[in-house]
């Protein structure tokens, strides 16, 4: 017998990771968001249940994943009746946030007899609802063995990275790179148009070059044409470059490219612009565009 899965946060990410399960034979059984309409939606979609206390997530549920926005969200859920009557459960947790955050929950869910899995996701919208994410796994591995068949029909790779809190730190990283080349294929390409070169031209030179990344290919053309419908927000850009940040800061390392990154990111979020897709950073840069 299938597992039974709730879902607590519904958004972008969790809402197509939930049918995703649901397509591939899982139950869905209960699904929680501070945005109830969202959650009444996808619940009618998938022949869930809406709840409107977290302890029923748990007690509905065989295994909980949580897709929550950042540290403090996180906290609030677990001090909030997640870990109601969680004995035997298993959560599984997607959030990038920091990695002490991760362990913290994992100690808190072994007093209540659970077990905590981080499962980081490098990955965005469609390949949340294609199964196709890319999962960075941290926690005990009897978490992992456990999780394993409802994270395979999530991904198309994954890897167990040790133990809680060192998945959420690769996971760091891997977005603290990603910004940087954002923000630098958008100086890149601006001071390409500004130069009356064809952008085109120079994103393809670009990808035959030094100058290519996977960043070229999902964003340099969004950037050319100002489409910056989100997939990954500049507000998420920012948070997670503080987060690798303060991992440097706390071993006695400087990270300039890291910081002017968030800083461009901080300005975005600062013009009104934060739930704009990370390619917004080109507002910033491109001339006679507004900022």
């Amino acid at each position: 017998m299938a597992e039974r899965i709730g879902f607590v946060g519904v958004g972008r990410m969790g809402s197509n990771m939930a049918r995703r399960l649901k397509e591939s034979g899982y139950e869905i059984a209960a699904v929680y968001d501070v945005n109830t309409a969202a959650a009444q939606a996808l619940a009618q979609e998938l022949g869930a249940q809406a709840v409107e206390k977290l302890r029923e997530v748990t007690k509905r549920s065989d295994f909980i994943i949580t897709v929550v926005t950042d540290d403090k969200a996180m906290k609030k859920i677990f001090n909030g009746g997640l870990l109601s009557r969680s004995r035997g459960k298993l959560f599984i947790n997607c959030a990038t946030i920091t990695p002490s955050v991760h362990q913290w929950v994992e100690a808190k869910a072994e007093k209540a007899g659970a077990l905590s899995l981080e499962a980081c996701m490098a990955s965005s919208i469609t390949q949340a609802r294609e199964g196709s994410l890319y999962l960075m796994c941290g926690g005990k591995p009897e978490a992992f063995e456990r999780a394993k068949p409802v994270l395979e029909k999530l991904s198309a790779s994954m890897r167990y990275v040790g133990p809680s809190g060192k998945a959420a730190e690769v996971k760091a990283l891997v977005n603290m790179v990603m910004n940087i080349n954002t923000a630098a294929l958008a100086e890149g390409l601006a001071l390409g148009e500004a130069l009356s070169l064809d952008l085109t031209m120079l994103r393809e030179v670009f990808s035959q070059t030094g100058a290519n990344s996977r960043v070229l290919e999902t964003d340099g053309e969004d950037m050319q044409n100002r489409e910056h419908s989100c997939f990954f927000s500049a507000a998420h850009a920012a948070k997670d470059s503080g987060i690798a940040l303060k991992l440097g800061k706390s071993l006695g390392l400087n990270l300039p490219l890291a910081a002017a990154t968030k800083k461009q990111y901080d300005r975005m979020v600062d013009a009104g612009k934060g739930e704009l897709d990370k390619s917004g950073v080109a507002e910033l840069t491109f001339k006679g565009r507004a900022t």
